[in-house]
C-alpha cells in the first residue's frame, strides 16, 4: 500500500523557516470548508466546525485507505482564513468581529462524490451541528508570505508584522485573506511550543 505525508512532500508550504519570511507559490488545492463570525476562543461554532472538518477528513482517508485506491495519508492540519468587513477594524482585540473560513486540504484522489459519501456517514454516527455548512471546493492562493510562527495564538502580532513588513519592503501590496496553519495539537503540547503558519498573499 503507498503511503503519502503531504505535510513533507509539500514541505515548503507546511513547513517554513521561523527564522525568516519566504516567498511561496500556493498551486490550486481542493479543501473542505464551513464558514463563521465571531471569536473562535468563545464561538460555539467554531468548535463545530472544527469537529466536523474532523470527522469528515479522517472518514474520507479510511474510505481511500480501503478503497480502490489503496493509499494511506495522514490528514492535513486544520487551516483558517481570516478577516473582518471593514478590515482597518480588524483587531486582535475586536475578536467578535471576525469573520473566518475553517478549512482542510484533501488531497487528489478526493471527489465531491467521495465527500457526500463521507458525509453522510459522519452524519448517520456522529452528525455534527456544523456538518450541512460544509464544503468541497478549490481554493487557488498564489503569490504568498509565510512563517513559522512558534508559541500561543496571542503572541502571533510581531510575527504578523513581520511579514506584512517584508511584503511592504519589497514593493508590494497585501492581496487577499489573512492565512493560519495550525500544526500543534494544542490539546497535547504546551503553548510555547505551538507551531503556526503565518501566510499573507501579496501582489
Amino acid at each position: 500500500m503507498e503511503k503519502i505525508d503531504y505535510k513533507k512532500e509539500l514541505k515548503h508550504l507546511y513547513r517554513p523557516s521561523a527564522k525568516k519570511v519566504a516567498v511561496v507559490d500556493v498551486p490550486e488545492m481542493n479543501f473542505l470548508k464551513i464558514d463563521g463570525e465571531g471569536d473562535p476562543n468563545t464561538s460555539s461554532t467554531f468548535q463545530e466546525a472544527t469537529e466536523a472538518l474532523f470527522a469528515v477528513s479522517y472518514r474520507l482517508k479510511f474510505m481511500i485507505k480501503k478503497g480502490e485506491q489503496q493509499v494511506d495519508y495522514g490528514v492535513m492540519p486544520l487551516e483558517g482564513l481570516w478577516w473582518a468587513d471593514d478590515m482597518t477594524a480588524f483587531s486582535v482585540d475586536k475578536k467578535e468581529d471576525w469573520q473566518w473560513t475553517l478549512m482542510m486540504m484533501q488531497p487528489e484522489y478526493v471527489t465531491a462524490e467521495l465527500v457526500a459519501e463521507a458525509s453522510e456517514l459522519v452524519q448517520k454516527k456522529k452528525n455534527p451541528p456544523a456538518l450541512p455548512l460544509m464544503r468541497f471546493e478549490a481554493y487557488a492562493e498564489g503569490q504568498a508570505a509565510q512563517i513559522m510562527h512558534i508559541g500561543p495564538f496571542a503572541e502571533e502580532g510581531p510575527t504578523v508584522e513581520k511579514v506584512h513588513n517584508f511584503i511592504e519592503e519589497n514593493g508590494f501590496e497585501r492581496s487577499g485573506l489573512h492565512h493560519e496553519i495550525y500544526l500543534s495539537d494544542i490539546r497535547r503540547a504546551a503553548p510555547e511550543k505551538w507551531k503556526t503558519v503565518v501566510r499573507q498573499p501579496f501582489s
